[in-house]
């Protein structure tokens, strides 16, 4: 099946997105500085068995730039849901990635009547210890300073920070560099550095409602190297949400991207039984 660009308009904002398949709907949702490309190599395969969403978030991928949206966790997840509801979309099995991952357990708490299952890839997570660093770096004026000349950063650099990413530097694609690299800018990494600043408040605000993230069936899937959000973290996650947890082995923070075969498969299986 084809997949199709579309565009609908979502609290006033321009939401780009793409669609593919049909059956029951997923959600698919992206991380920091992503994209609805980053799912590319998964997208055709999960439309056999579903109509697949895959959504740019505000001021990201190929959305609208609005200067001074609420880049808080909650309100995030509150966009998600009001897609749905511009859609049509009663109820989905959400699945996400890294930040994205934490914003769709958001969404489950927040809006459990409209969450079927999850499947998370490295979500970002309350248990992080890796997250610490990079995100205190980030909040620093030197980290923000920083963060806003990434977008002319030459696209070697850009390229090397990708490759961090994998294992396997084989299965990096200029397609997939692209997916994370075409829609930054200025907005972009503002946004980017609105979240961050947010980042401990909403981590805290999350870690107490992981009761009601545990009543929506979750599969966790990790990489066993991955030094962005690491599977220490995805083991108490699970135990937390009483969830399954599958670690694959020499695979780094971008598992659908690096085994999308793998990944496949496991959440057609678990969205089918």
């Amino acid at each position: 099946m084809q997949t199709q660009d579309k565009s609908v308009v979502v609290g006033g904002v321009r939401v780009h997105y793409q669609q593919c398949g049909s059956g029951p709907a997923l959600i698919m949702v992206h991380g920091l500085v992503g994209s609805a490309r980053n799912w590319d190599q998964n997208i055709e395969f999960l439309s056999r068995d579903a109509t697949v969403y895959a959504l740019d978030l505000a001021n990201m991928g190929e959305s609208e730039r609005v200067r001074g949206l609420d880049a808080g966790m909650a309100a995030t997840a509150d966009r998600v849901a009001a897609f749905m509801d511009a859609l049509g979309i009663v109820d989905a099995d959400v699945a996400g990635h890294s930040h994205g991952g934490a914003v769709v357990m958001m969404l489950a708490a927040r809006h459990s009547e409209r969450v079927r299952k999850l499947v998370l890839f490295a979500p970002a997570n309350p248990f992080c210890e890796l997250c610490r660093g990079l995100v205190k770096f980030y909040n620093t004026r030197v980290g923000q300073t920083f963060a806003r000349i990434i977008p002319r950063l030459p696209r070697l650099a850009h390229d090397v920070a990708h490759r961090r990413m994998y294992v396997d530097k084989r299965r990096v694609t200029p397609e997939a560099l692209a997916s994370y690299t075409d829609g930054l800018n200025r907005e972009s990494v503002e946004h980017m550095l609105g979240i961050l600043r947010q980042w401990w408040s909403d981590m805290g605000v999350l870690r107490s409602r992981l009761a009601e993230v545990a009543k929506v069936p979750t599969l966790l899937i990790w990489g066993d190297q991955d030094f962005a959000v690491g599977v220490r973290s995805g083991e108490r996650l699970a135990e937390a949400l009483g969830a399954r947890l599958m670690v694959i082995p020499n695979v780094g923070h971008l598992p659908f991207a690096e085994r999308p075969e793998v990944c496949n498969a496991a959440m057609r299986e678990w969205l089918r039984g």
